[in-house]
């Protein structure tokens, strides 16, 4: 499980240094093998172990391609999705089209999200962070019975 927020530079080459905490969990799950894709809700990129990826191929194989929503999730999932492995450094390269699809600069924030980490440029996420605290203090959304039942 992926949890917390993590600051981290981007190299020139575009390579970003996986976590320590991180490392040894991917290299014994999925001997580093790792895939990259664009969330298509914000800017922002999505890293999944392989093993998680492929249970979301998995789901996209049962959408139709003469659905136009379903073909256009399965075209920006799939068209985006990059394979990779971490080098001996704990570093996984972000291949130029998904840098530029999350308008990622040097730093950005590696953010966990359970199965999978998020992959922000730091100023983004810190403007997202402060529209998502907004709506909370507000209150102004709707609360669906899972968000009801949910108590810290």
């Amino acid at each position: 499980m992926f949890r917390g927020a993590n600051a981290i530079n981007l190299d020139a080459k575009g390579r970003l240094a996986i976590p320590t905490k991180y490392r040894q969990p991917l290299l014994d799950d999925c001997n580093g093998q790792l895939v990259c894709t664009a969330d298509t809700q914000q800017c922002c990129l999505l890293l999944y172990p392989l093993p998680e990826w492929e249970e979301i191929e998995l789901k996209l194989s049962k959408f139709s391609s003469t659905i136009p929503a379903e073909r256009r999730l399965q075209r920006l999932l799939l068209g985006y999705a990059t394979e990779g492995e971490m080098d001996k450094s704990g570093r996984f390269l972000l291949s130029s089209p998904l840098r530029e699809r999350a308008n990622l600069n040097k730093e950005i924030m590696l953010v966990g999200q359970l199965n999978k980490l998020e992959i922000w440029d730091a100023d983004i996420w810190a403007r997202q962070v402060e529209a998502d605290m907004d709506i909370e203090r507000e209150g102004n959304f709707e609360l669906t019975e899972r968000l009801q039942d949910f108590s810290l």
